[in-house]
């Protein structure tokens, strides 16, 4: 338990109970929480309760995602290098399953690296029905919101000052500067590029989730294969030739 609590510095003991069952532990999680206090290992502060939106007739703004590929959700994270220069952080993923799809690193990325990494996981893992973000000058952009109108993509933009409308990735990016941003320093670009890659896989592969019952996103590495149905081959053919186009 303690080997486990300071690999993954930033979980809590639920998590650390399911990593022990994978390793063939037999033990509740109770008796884990109390050798945990016992242990003085610190416990993650429970996350303050937000607002619903709701219109007046009662129904909620946030459209909940249903099905993998129903709702993507993208969003922009600041950080530095050790020499004080910023760097950005594209992070995509998918609402339903809570996968990260990509974390791009770069020190400025702005609508056409959107467009590029959209295209690219467009062609690798199918069209989403609707993709969710901010109003940043990045995902308003004309071409972008022109492009994604063409491969019948649904924008779902969050009203100015309201974060808790994107929900999804603003928890994904606060766990990753909790469990990784806050706690390293980064000397070059190429350093945190391969950390956070690092991180997104563990994130993807090995990190119980709670919303998805303890179990990790991609509980192993999968490899991408042609896509079967017929209606997805047919949404990668547009995709590419959009792109060529």
């Amino acid at each position: 338990m303690v080997e486990l609590a300071t690999q993954y510095g930033r979980y809590g003991y639920r998590r650390v109970t399911e990593l022990l069952h994978r390793k063939g532990w037999k033990v509740n999680h109770k008796r884990i929480e109390r050798l945990w206090r016992q242990e003085g290992l610190k416990v993650p502060q429970k996350q303050p309760k937000r607002r619903r939106l709701w219109l007046g007739d009662g129904s909620c703004v946030r459209l909940r995602p249903q099905y993998e590929n129903h709702v993507w959700s993208y969003d922009f994270v600041h950080c530095r290098t050790h020499d004080g220069r910023a760097f950005r952080m594209l992070n995509l993923i998918d609402e339903h399953t809570r996968e990260c799809l990509a974390i791009d690193v770069a020190r400025r990325l702005n609508s056409e690296h959107v467009l590029e990494r959209l295209s690219d996981l467009f062609v690798r893992r199918g069209v989403p029905d609707h993709i969710r973000s901010d109003n940043g000058p990045e995902f308003t952009a004309k071409r972008v919101r022109k492009w994604l109108k063409k491969v019948e993509v649904k924008t779902l933009f969050i009203e100015p000052g309201s974060p808790w409308e994107n929900g999804y990735i603003e928890s994904f990016n606060g766990k990753l500067r909790d469990e990784l941003l806050d706690g390293e320093i980064f000397d070059t670009l190429l350093e945190a590029k391969v950390l956070i890659e690092r991180w997104r896989r563990e994130y993807n592969t090995i990190r119980p989730h709670s919303s998805l019952g303890y179990r990790a996103p991609v509980p192993e590495t999968k490899l991408f294969c042609s896509p079967a149905s017929a209606t997805l081959q047919q949404a990668n053919r547009t995709t590419r030739d959009t792109i060529e186009h």
